[in-house]
This record gives C-alpha cells, sequence and structure tokens, in this order.
C-alpha cells in the first residue's frame, strides 16, 4: 500500500468516504498516478511531481494541488467553498463536485506537462 491509501485507512467515515472519493475522481483524470508525497502530505504524484493531496484538518478536508493556477482555473466555480491560494476547503457534507476536482486534476497535469515535456509512450 502506498501512503494515500495508508492514510485514507486511517480515517473514520464520513471523512475517508469524501477524500476516498476525490482521490478515485483524480485516478481517472490521471490513470498513471502514483502513491507518494507531496510537502510532507500524502499525495498522488504525476511524473514525479505532486499531483494532488486530499486530506483532513481539524475542521475541514482540503485538496492541494500544489498550483495556485490549478486552483485559479476553477475558482469561478467555486462560490460556496472556502478557498485560498494553494487550497480548497470542503466538508463531507458539501463535497467538491466530481467536475471541478477533474478540471483542478486535469489544470495540474497540464502544467506538469508544460514543464517536462509531452509524456513518452
Amino acid at each position: 500500500m502506498g501512503t494515500v491509501t495508508d492514510y485514507l485507512a486511517d480515517l473514520a467515515e464520513p471523512e475517508r468516504g469524501a477524500l476516498a472519493h476525490v482521490v478515485a475522481v483524480a485516478r481517472e483524470v490521471a490513470p498513471d498516478a502514483q502513491e507518494g508525497t507531496g510537502y510532507g502530505m500524502p499525495a498522488l504524484t504525476y511524473r514525479g511531481r505532486p499531483l494532488l493531496s486530499a486530506v483532513r484538518a481539524a475542521k475541514h478536508l482540503a485538496v492541494y494541488p500544489f498550483s495556485p493556477g490549478a486552483v485559479a482555473a476553477v475558482v469561478p466555480r467555486l462560490e460556496g467553498w472556502s478557498h485560498a491560494k494553494g487550497t480548497i476547503r470542503f466538508t463531507a457534507d458539501h463535497p467538491l463536485p466530481d467536475d471541478v476536482v477533474r478540471d483542478l486534476v486535469a489544470a495540474r497535469a497540464a502544467e506538469i506537462d508544460a514543464a517536462l515535456g509531452p509524456p513518452s509512450g
């Protein structure tokens, strides 16, 4: 098991289910993503770079795409969710829409591709 799987296994419901869903949606967009860490958090990585972390904080759940630009790409659709330059906060009762997660992950993956060049294979 990787760090994301281990992290989720240690959480209680409903937080586990909400974060696991975000991770599953992210994997749909980036099926080659691996489990690792980013900035000390359990994260999906893409091409060796942090792609997305979905974690529990004291009073909320959060996604970190490791990119202010990726957050900015979905900000127009974040009315009702708290967000900052590098994170979006939500709760199990008020989850992020799947299309927002998909677009967030796609924006981050595109940044990684732009930095590293097109994926080979």
